[in-house]
C-alpha cells in the first residue's frame, strides 16, 4: 500500500469517527460538541495530508523522469532495444529500496552497451519512480545483467516495466 493510499484510509477512518461523533454528540441546544468539531478538524487535516503526499509523490516521480530523460539523451547513436530487455521479479533490498533485475540480449555481432529506463508504478499504474540502468560491454550475441534500484523507498505493491531501452 502506498503512503497516499494509507493516508486516504486514515482520512476515511477519521471521517467515520466524525460521523459517529456527530450522530450522538451534540450539546443540549443542538449545537455540535467539541468532539465533533475536533473530529471535523482532523478530517480536514487528514485530507490536506493526503493532498500534500500525492503532490510530493508526483513531484518526485517527475524529477526522476527528467533525470532519466537526460541520461538517455547522453546516448549517441543508440538503437531501440526494448525488445531485447527482460525484467525479473520486483523486490525490496535490505535498505528498503525497490529493485528489479534487468537482463539484456545483444543481438549484434559486436560488443554493445545498453541504457535501460525502468519505470516503477503503483497498482493503479501511476508512476512512482524511474531510473536508467547501464549494462556495459555486452559481448556480441551475448547477454548482460544489471539491477534497477529505485531512487527512494517505495511502499505497497510496485510493478516494474521497461520504458526506453537503447543499444549503443
Amino acid at each position: 500500500m502506498t503512503t497516499v493510499a494509507w493516508k486516504r484510509g486514515a482520512a476515511g477512518a477519521v471521517l467515520a469517527a466524525a460521523v459517529l461523533a456527530a450522530a450522538g454528540c451534540s450539546g443540549g441546544d443542538g449545537t455540535p460538541s467539541g468532539a465533533v468539531s475536533s473530529a471535523a478538524s482532523a478530517v480536514k487535516s487528514a485530507g490536506e495530508a493526503v493532498s500534500s503526499a500525492a503532490s510530493e509523490a508526483a513531484k518526485s516521480a517527475e524529477s526522476a523522469a527528467a533525470v532519466a530523460k537526460d541520461k538517455l539523451a547522453e546516448v549517441k547513436n543508440g538503437v531501440d532495444a526494448k525488445g531485447q530487455v527482460t525484467l525479473g521479479a520486483v523486490a525490496t533490498d535490505a535498505d528498503g529500496f525497490t529493485t528489479v533485475p534487468v537482463t539484456v540480449q545483444n543481438t549484434d555481432d559486436a560488443a554493445k552497451s545498453f541504457a535501460v529506463q525502468v519505470e516503477f508504478k503503483d497498482e493503479g499504474g501511476s508512476l512512482l519512480d524511474t531510473v536508467v540502468v547501464t549494462v556495459k560491454d555486452v559481448a556480441g550475441k551475448g547477454t548482460g545483467q544489471g539491477t534497477a534500484r529505485s531512487t527512494h523507498k517505495l511502499s505497497g505493491t510496485v510493478a516494474a516495466s521497461t520504458g526506453t531501452a537503447l543499444r549503443y
